[in-house]
């Protein structure tokens, strides 16, 4: 068994044991961080890589509540934004050492800037230098972000929830029940995944999704890459229906995510104009029926504003089954290190 596939099977479980940790042992620090952000006069959420994907899930939870917040990939932040005072920046990473992220943290001293850090790695640059600290308390993936990446949104989003002050107290009782009731499901996508026609070694393949789910969407588009080792692209729904839909064609393969709240009649709609066009259709959405598209993924009941935390799940499994369609070894990086500690080429 592939490590990738490891990772995602034990994602939930480990998924509960950061939850637990958040808002039990790691409450006070939780609290801690979100003080600093609600004094704040500017908010940045920061990431690079996977951690920004992760970003966009948290920018989506605090906007959904009516806080505004600023998502800057990392190097933009740290070479082209101009931290204003009154600034606090939210900066996701798992492992705290990229050079981005540890570069960054002396701009944000020299602006005054308050820092909260949430990664895996609490002695790491980032973790040291932070004012407050939020551990994943998740165990690292082989390589490529599965359990990383979802940890992230996991307790960024229940800091967005603690400064919006929707952080409910039934909230971690039922995201631990969505985890539970996804991964009962595991088998199930496994197998529909299986015996699918959706897969091709080399079709072109783009992902949609709104709100948090497209986060999910980017970051799918990168496991592509890195384990599949296949291009793909990444758009928001309505993005791709203002031009990109120029694209579709017979073969042409769509990954599209469903909110169970935004749009859902008219992305069915668009799931159906799509295959009509004869691009294959995987759907992944709450409550889906059957003929939603080629592949559908029906996911278990979570909290309004929550799906992306499970919504990922059936399509790191799609990742790994193309990565053996294609022949290609999803748990080698062939280029890239686990750590960037370099500004320049690869």
């Amino acid at each position: 068994m592939k490590e990738l596939l490891k990772n995602i099977l034990s994602e939930p479980a480990e998924l509960r044991k950061s939850l637990a940790h958040a808002l039990g042992s790691g409450r006070d620090g939780l609290d801690q961080a979100a003080a600093l952000v609600t004094a704040a006069d500017h908010v940045y959420i920061t990431g690079i890589g996977s951690s920004w994907h992760a970003g966009m899930a948290v920018q989506a939870l605090f906007e959904r509540a009516g806080f505004p917040v600023h998502l800057a990939d990392a190097s933009e932040l740290l070479h082209v934004v101009t931290l204003p005072a009154g600034s606090a920046v939210i900066a996701l990473s798992r492992s705290g050492k990229s050079v981005e992220i540890v570069k960054l943290m002396e701009k944000c001293r020299h602006a005054g800037a308050k820092v909260i850090a949430i990664t895996n790695t609490p002695d790491s640059p980032l973790g040291k230098s932070a004012d407050a600290l939020l551990p994943l308390h998740a165990a690292f993936d082989h390589q490529i972000s599965i359990t990383m990446y979802s940890a992230l949104t996991l307790v960024g989003g229940l800091l967005a929830c603690a400064v919006t002050g929707t952080l409910g107290k039934d909230l971690g009782a039922s995201l631990a029940d969505a985890l539970s009731a996804a991964e009962v499901r595991f088998d199930e996508w496994r197998s529909a995944i299986a015996a699918s026609a959706w897969f091709t070694r080399e079709a072109p393949t783009y992902f949609l999704a709104r709100g948090g789910s497209l986060a999910s969407a980017y970051e799918i588009r990168l496991l592509w890459e890195e384990a599949c080792k296949a291009p793909a692209s990444s758009y928001t729904t309505g993005g791709f229906r203002h031009g990109p839909q120029e694209i579709l064609k017979k073969d042409l393969r769509i990954g599209l995510w469903i909110d169970r709240d935004i749009l859902r009649a008219e992305d069915l709609a668009l799931a159906k104009d799509m295959r009509r066009h004869g691009a294959q259709v995987m759907a992944i959405g709450q409550d889906l029926p059957a003929d939603a598209g080629d592949l559908v993924f029906s996911l278990p009941p979570i909290p309004s504003g929550w799906q992306f935390l499970i919504d990922a799940m059936p399509a790191q499994f799609a990742s790994e089954h193309l990565s053996r369609l294609r022949g290609v070894d999803c748990d080698t990086f062939i280029v890239c290190p686990y750590v960037i500690s370099s500004e320049g080429g690869l």
